[in-house]
């Protein structure tokens, strides 16, 4: 029987849920717990801390006078109102906004300073940003500031919006966690996104006729559920789910769209290699997602064993990790390189580019 020929670098991948090799990459390091005085460093650069950054300043400036911004309490106004004062730079508003920007981007700026100290990012010299703070103005100038202030402590280090809509790239990061020849003969498969928040499902088209690396791969239809607005159990989080996979094979099998049989999870904590959380999954809807009694692709897999009439695999990983994927085609040129996602928590991963054999 022929040996089937497998892309450079794809024979090192071991197929299994957190793995650190993959199939373009390496996985160097995911979910990096460092602590100072405070607690955890992420908690400082997540989306509560630029929210508490834009309250702390509100309470300052009412010492002297009206609030800029007025009566709304800051956890209730959206990210549209936050980036509104920004279109008028001369503003009180806007004034107030940036500078909660600087102090966030201050705090960013260090905590990525401590990463590219740690063994797994030396060397990096690409910081991917992702998660949903980076879709907004105020996200987007924070990210900006942080790079001024890394280059200016002498860090030679580029840092970037991550590519794709952070909605899209959680879900896109999936198919590279599987080696392309599992999917040859198929147009899309499915990925989940799970965050603290939200949950997002959708079919990605590979699109593996007009490029082989994934590199035009895009997100046909997606379905948003923010469980955050619901707070369900754990189990009635996982029925919610299956329905909504299954909605989109229905809607994948009417457009004769030929789905793999795949099933690509993003998840927040540290992935063990059978699929359980081992940590970090404290923010998950319903809590108790670490029990050693529960293991979210298994039942996954008892909820939909077949898909496109084979049997359904399901594959899982960090969700930073997930979202930094769906950069690889465009750090095809880096050695070492890493992403951070910013939103309920500071997610991060670290890479580095598989070796051909």
């Amino acid at each position: 029987m022929a040996k089937r020929k497998e892309k450079a670098g794809e024979q090192h991948a071991t197929i299994a849920h957190g793995a650190e090799a993959l199939p373009a990459v390496r996985v160097t390091s995911y979910n990096l717990e460092l602590r100072d005085r405070n607690g955890f460093i992420g908690d400082q650069a997540n989306k509560s801390a630029f929210r508490d950054a834009v309250d702390g300043w509100r309470k300052r400036v009412r010492e002297g006078g009206p609030d800029p911004l007025g009566d709304v309490p800051t956890d209730e106004l959206t990210k549209k109102e936050i980036d509104a004062p920004l279109k008028d730079e001369q503003s009180e508003a806007a004034a107030l906004v940036l500078a909660a920007i600087d102090d966030f981007a201050e705090a960013l700026a260090a905590i990525l300073a401590r990463y590219l100290k740690e063994e797994p990012w030396k060397g990096t010299t690409k910081i991917a940003v992702g998660g949903g703070f980076r879709d907004s103005k105020a996200g987007l100038m924070a990210i900006a500031k942080a790079q001024i202030l890394l280059k200016a402590d002498g860090r030679k280090v580029e840092l970037l919006p991550i590519a794709h809509h952070p909605d899209e790239a959680g879900l896109i990061g999936a198919v590279h966690l599987i080696p392309s020849w599992m999917l040859k003969g198929h147009d899309a498969i499915l990925a989940v996104d799970i965050g603290g928040t939200n949950i997002r499902a959708g079919i990605v088209k590979l699109n593996l006729d007009k490029k082989p690396d994934f590199s035009k791969a895009e997100v046909w239809k997606s379905e948003l559920w923010r469980h955050a607005d619901d707070e369900p159990r754990r189990t009635a989080t996982i029925e919610y789910l299956v329905k909504m996979i299954e909605a989109l094979i229905a809607r994948a099998e009417k457009a004769k769209l030929a789905l793999a049989p795949v099933i690509g999870i993003g998840c927040p904590g540290i992935i063990a290699p059978d699929g359980s959380i081992a940590r970090g999954g404290q923010n998950l809807p319903g809590g108790n997602w670490e029990s050693t009694h529960f293991n979210l692709p298994e039942a996954l897999r008892k909820a939909i064993p077949e898909i496109a009439g084979q049997p359904t695999f399901v594959i899982m990983h960090n969700d930073a990790v997930v979202q930094g994927l769906s950069e690889v085609p465009r750090m095809a040129d880096v050695e070492r390189w890493a992403a951070v996602t910013i939103g309920t928590g500071l997610g991060n991963a670290s890479f580095e580019r598989q070796s051909p054999a």
